[in-house]
């Protein structure tokens, strides 16, 4: 079997912290539990705004972690200065909008590639792994090849969205083209966004996604069974997956 690859992301325990001030709960401490509990990476968005992450939470994530640290951020050169004076294992280009509550798509690399290629090759430059957000499309895909791109990361948010399974069919469907035809391109492809222990398992069984990022379900179903047990069964329904069609 393959092992699929578990990013865990600990943006929303910022959020929680963010909401009353101080210094609790711990974002790092959360990402120690995670490691512990069988994430291979994490993943962090340091938005402009500073809504959840920090610039404090990056530092010491670097400093203190063993796995790798996914920074995710937009394609500014404000950010673009954050990434190369931390030097994180890699860096996801995501789309930001000030009045969004979540990253609401990918990233439009077709229309924006050479606005994007800086920031990618300054990123590679400096050893620095660069994975782009995007939907799976070819489009996007052919785009995220074309500027140099390591990885893809497809937008799965509307297939763990929809209720009607035609829909949601028609959605995995597309997501599985797109992970193979970037296998054929010499892509690493992951996903991510919005899956939970009811829709994570087709996904994990797409042989050519090589890691899933996953975070907001697993702090919120934290609230009630603990972060460890939340990671480690999201593990077991991934690992079985991926082992039904190995």
């Amino acid at each position: 079997m393959n092992h699929l690859r578990l990013g865990v992301n600990i943006d929303h325990v910022a959020t929680i912290r963010n909401a009353r001030g101080g210094a609790h709960p711990d974002p790092l401490r959360a990402a120690k539990i995670a490691e512990a509990s069988g994430a291979d990476g994490i993943t962090a968005h340091l938005r402009e705004d500073r809504r959840h992450i920090s610039d404090h939470d990056i530092t010491r994530l670097v400093r203190e972690i063993s796995i790798p640290l996914n920074f995710e951020m937009a394609a500014t050169d404000e950010m673009l200065q954050i990434a190369l004076s931390h030097k994180p294992h890699a860096s996801c280009l995501v789309p930001e909008k000030r009045e969004e509550r979540t990253t609401e798509g990918g990233l439009d690399v077709a229309g924006g590639h050479n606005m994007l290629r800086h920031y990618v090759e300054s990123l590679k430059d400096a050893g620095i792994r660069v994975s782009l957000f995007i939907e799976a499309d070819p489009r996007q895909l052919e785009a995220a090849q074309r500027i140099g791109a390591d990885i893809v990361e497809l937008h799965v948010g509307a297939y763990c969205d929809t209720e009607d399974p035609m829909k949601r069919q028609s959605e995995f469907e597309r997501i599985r083209k797109a992970a193979q035809l970037a296998e054929e391109m010499g892509l690493e492809c992951h996903a991510g966004h919005g899956l939970t222990y009811g829709t994570v398992a087709p996904i994990a069984a797409i042989p050519t996604i090589v890691e899933l990022n996953i975070g907001h379900f697993l702090i919120g179903e934290a609230i009630f069974v603990g972060l460890e047990m939340a990671i480690r069964e999201m593990r077991r329904l991934m690992d079985d997956a991926r082992q039904a069609v190995a």
